[in-house]
């Protein structure tokens, strides 16, 4: 071999040794479980609580408009509660036992009066005008009629005859009261339909809410099968999982150690087939020398005696001969390789190093630190049989959960009172039915009213226009005409009839709609009703909040009725929605903190010993310490660079033979020019021949192994270390972090219950839903009918004012008179 190929080699060996990974058998440490539980049954409600009035809504509008009008003042938040609060009337009876000095409470009696009269001002005004017509026209009709018979007041049968007589003959007048208010009536009696759907859609919802629940329940108690299994595979893996996160930390000094001690024994093999290399290669470098001298002085010699000849006496080449001749002692070797150490000796003790198998040793201390999951497994079995009886007892108290908690007797019942309720309902409708028509009946009569008033009317002003003769007098009038003015006055008779009845029929429905509008529909779709109701202490002056305070006697507790409502709104779950931890603490039963002091007092006797680890055997350290105790150290390396850096020879040879052929080309034609030139030509084959191989042996790297090998025996002994006396800390850690993952399953499971039951068991739509339908039915559909109504009607029942006076006056131009006034030709 080459020596510079030897010698890269026993460097390479002994400096860097490619390290290994021996990882193979260690086991991966999941990463921590996310469980899936999947999605809770959830049921299907079938109300939509909404409600778009189409094209009546815009009779609804005008009626918001004008109640607008009539009352523009905000909902009187504060005056209602202090109403309530003085228990809706409490003040007029406190108010005769106050002493005359109470002047404090008599101002308050009267701060509310005036803010009840300033708030229902327009109700007031519109009532007040109101009864004064109810009252009134039929005072004036009486009067009138009385007039008429003493024949005034247009009695007489008399028309004096003016220029400007046919533009009187006119009369405006409409049905769109009288329409608007039958529209309502109709609108009214058409929403039983959907109120009966609703209410049935409201009372399935419910059922579908009891029905589905029990279900839900058993669903959340059934998942406790997936924290169950997932515990009871990371017991059955605890050598994987537990022992493989502690092989993993101790991996981390444990692996470089041995891969350190693994490295040199490939280390030791390639010192040995280097030093093997370096001594053959020397050898071949001592012998290559001795023939390079050797020819190197026969060349010299040569060339020694061709310079004798004549020729070189000459003086054209005298010079030249003498400058080859001066030249020639530099044809020899430059380094001295005979005096370089053989490295026999240390090649010896490498070997016998080497009969033992150092990396068999390593291999040992590998597996038998890979063996730490078995070796956990082993330790840990009491430790892992404790937990999987706590599983099966936690199991068993989940499952006590619904005999704890009597949902499906509570929801059974439930559901009997739900059909109830609906049978009753049911059985209800006939009735409603019944009196619905009976109002139907009774707003047709009151519309008929205005109908016969304004069809006297109409039938009087088409007779009065079709029959009346521009060229009659008024007492030639003609039977057609005559009838229509006769129609005119039977219409505003049956206007003083009916119009008192109509107006006040429509004042009373005007003040109870108009106020239930205003209090109730409107404030609740605003929510301030809502704040109304959360006032505090407003049922109870010791509650803060009455629906806790009624339902579990805690008026403290966080709960009202908009929380209720909006919650419910969002399909929560009713036990988060009526707090119903009240009743049964569900936090308080999947307690974590139980369940990790139980799981944490089964591990508090785990112990995994780790001692019986061993490394690197004794031997194996011996065979490394007697590795540095080869003395490869001892090469003087320094010896090698020197004669190295001197070169093969001392002058290049090829250069020499260049300038000898030059020199030989100056000479003239003969023996000594052609003797020259095969001189140089011999010097160049020996270049080529032996110079070359010998110059490319000859690149030396100086190495140093004593401290690396030091490094690893620290390393592995740093290591052995750590398991035998500070594996403690690692076991102590990763134990808990596999305690902590085992008890996650159990947080994450309980997490999951609590959420489900705040968000997807039991969800309270329904119970939101009853009140949107409370408040279409009784505002949209009863209200707002009855509202547009009266709003019709009233303006119909006002214009038989004007229609009066305008029919009296008409009359006089359609009916025969008994005289009349001289035509002024």
């Amino acid at each position: 071999m080459l020596w510079k190929t030897g010698l890269i080699f026993l460097c390479w060996g002994l400096t860097s040794g490619e390290l290994q990974d021996r990882q193979s058998g260690t086991p991966a440490a999941p990463a921590r479980t996310t469980l899936d539980f999947g999605l809770v049954p959830s049921g299907v409600y079938d109300t939509v609580a909404y409600y778009e009035p189409g094209a009546i809504g815009i009779l609804f509008n005008m009626m918001h408009a004008f109640l607008y009008v009539v009352q523009p003042n905000p909902f009187p938040e504060d005056l209602v509660i202090r109403v309530a609060k003085d228990k809706f009337g409490a003040i007029q009876s406190e108010y005769q036992k106050v002493s005359a000095c109470d002047c404090a409470y008599l101002n308050l009696l009267t701060l509310c009066r005036v803010q009840v009269i300033y708030y229902e001002l327009g109700f007031v005004v519109c009532a007040a005008l109101g009864l004064l017509f109810t009252v009134l026209l039929p005072l004036v009709g009486l009067l009138f009629c009385l007039c008429r018979c003493c024949d005034n007041c247009g009695g007489e049968m008399h028309q004096r005859q003016r220029k400007n007589a046919d533009c009187l003959r006119g009369l405006l007048t409409t049905l769109a009261g009288v329409l608007c208010a039958y529209a309502a009536n109709q609108n009214l009696s058409s929403q039983l339909k959907s109120m009966r759907r609703l209410v049935k859609s409201n009372l399935k919802d419910l059922h579908t809410f009891a029905n589905q629940t029990p279900a839900q329940i058993d669903y959340l108690i059934s998942k406790y099968d997936t924290v169950k299994q997932h515990v009871l595979h990371d017991l059955e893996n605890v050598g994987v999982i537990l022992g493989g996160r502690i092989h993993e930390e101790l991996g981390k000094d444990v692996q470089p150690a041995l891969n350190g001690v693994l490295s040199m024994t490939g280390t030791m093999r390639d010192t040995k087939d280097a030093l093997e290399n370096v001594s053959l290669s020397l050898e071949t470098l001592q012998e290559g020398t001795v023939k390079l001298q050797a020819n190197l002085s026969l060349v010299r010699g040569s060339l020694s005696n061709a310079l004798n000849d004549p020729v070189c006496t000459h003086p054209q080449s005298f010079e030249i001969c003498h400058n080859i001749r001066s030249t020639l002692p530099k044809l020899e070797i430059a380094a001295n390789y005979s005096s370089l150490t053989d490295v026999t000796n240390q090649l010896d003790k490498v070997n016998e190093v080497l009969k033992t198998d150092l990396g068999q040793i390593v291999e040992k201390g590998f597996a038998s630190f890979n063996d730490t999951p078995n070796l956990v497994t082993d330790q840990t079995r009491n430790i892992v049989e404790g937990v999987k009886v706590l599983l099966d007892d936690v199991g068993s108290n989940v499952t006590t959960f619904t005999k704890l908690f009597p949902v499906h007797s509570t929801l059974t019942n439930f559901t009997k009172m739900i059909s109830h309720t609906h049978s009753q309902i049911e059985d209800i409708y006939p009735q409603v039915d019944q009196m619905d028509f009976y109002r139907w009946i009774c707003c047709i009569t009151l519309c008929c009213m205005v109908v016969l008033i304004l069809t006297f009317n109409f039938l009087g002003l088409l007779c009065g226009i079709l029959g009346f003769d521009r060229h009659a007098t008024p007492t030639t009038r003609g039977c057609v005409s005559n009838t229509g003015g006769n129609l005119l006055m039977a219409g505003v008779g049956f206007s003083f009839l009916f119009s008192w009845v109509l107006m006040g029929v429509i004042t009373a429905l005007f003040l109870a709609g108009g106020n239930l509008e205003k209090l109730v529909c409107e404030p609740f779709q605003t929510r301030q009703l809502f704040k109304v109701l959360d006032t505090p202490n407003l049922a109870n002056s010791a509650w803060k909040n009455f629906i806790p305070g009624y339902l579990y006697n805690d008026p403290e507790l966080d709960l009202t009725a908009y929380s209720l409502y909006s919650n419910c709104k969002d399909n929560r779950g009713i036990y988060s929605a009526l707090h119903l931890d009240k009743v049964f603490n569900i936090s308080a039963f999947f307690n974590t903190s139980v369940y990790s002091k139980d799981v944490s007092r089964k591990f508090e006797g785990m112990k995994v010993d780790l001692r019986g680890i061993i490394l690197l055997e004794s031997e194996g350290k011996q065979n490394l310490i007697s590795f540095t105790e080869t003395g490869i150290n001892e090469i003087d390396f320094a010896a090698y660079l020197e004669e190295v850096n001197k070169g093969v020879t001392r002058i290049d040879l090829v250069d020499f033979a260049s300038r000898l052929d030059a020199q030989a080309d100056q000479l003239s034609k003969g023996t000594l020019q052609t003797s020259l030139k095969g001189h140089a030509n011999t010097i160049r084959q020996i270049h080529i021949q032996q110079v070359i191989p010998l110059e490319k042996s000859m690149v030396i790297y100086p190495c140093l192994t004593d401290v690396r090998v030091r490094d690893v025996l620290a390393a592995v002994d740093a290591a052995q270390y750590l398991i035998s006396h500070n594996a403690t800390f690692v076991i102590n850690q990763e134990t808990e972090k596999y305690k902590q993952t085992i008890i996650g399953y159990f947080k994450q499971y309980i997490d999951w219950i609590r959420t489900s039951l705040a968000l997807e068991v039991a969800t309270c739509k329904p119970l939101s839903n009853i009140v949107d339908t409370a408040e279409i039915l009784g505002c949209s559909f009863l209200l707002d009918s009855m509202n547009t109504f009266w709003f019709g009607l009233g303006c119909s029942t006002l214009f038989l004012l004007p229609s009066i006076i305008l029919s009296v006056k008409l009359a006089k131009f359609y009916r025969r008179m008994d005289t009349e006034d001289v035509y002024d030709e």
